[in-house]
């Protein structure tokens, strides 16, 4: 399960970034962006993420309208790493 919750300029992420839940992300950060052009993300609270997911916030990563800030130790070993 996943939990996106809007905190202000923030989109907070908790749970499991898998399966469905990646799209519904990805929808989520575009209609977003729609509104306010940017986004910072915290992702302190994911516990895990599927490849989906790993391929979602790796191109997040380089998309300059969008700031990953707080991450859990899982999200930054794989973003450090770049693995999928």
């Amino acid at each position: 399960m996943l939990k996106i919750s809007k905190q202000g300029e923030v989109l907070k992420v908790e749970g499991t970034l898998g399966g469905a839940w990646v799209s519904e992300l990805q929808r989520t950060i575009r209609r977003f962006l729609d509104e306010h052009g940017r986004a910072t993300l915290d992702l302190s609270s994911v516990v895990f993420v599927d490849r989906a997911g790993a391929e979602l916030l790796l191109a997040l990563r380089s998309d300059s309208r969008v700031e990953i800030g707080s991450v859990s130790a899982f999200v930054a070993e794989m973003l450090k790493g770049g693995a999928a």
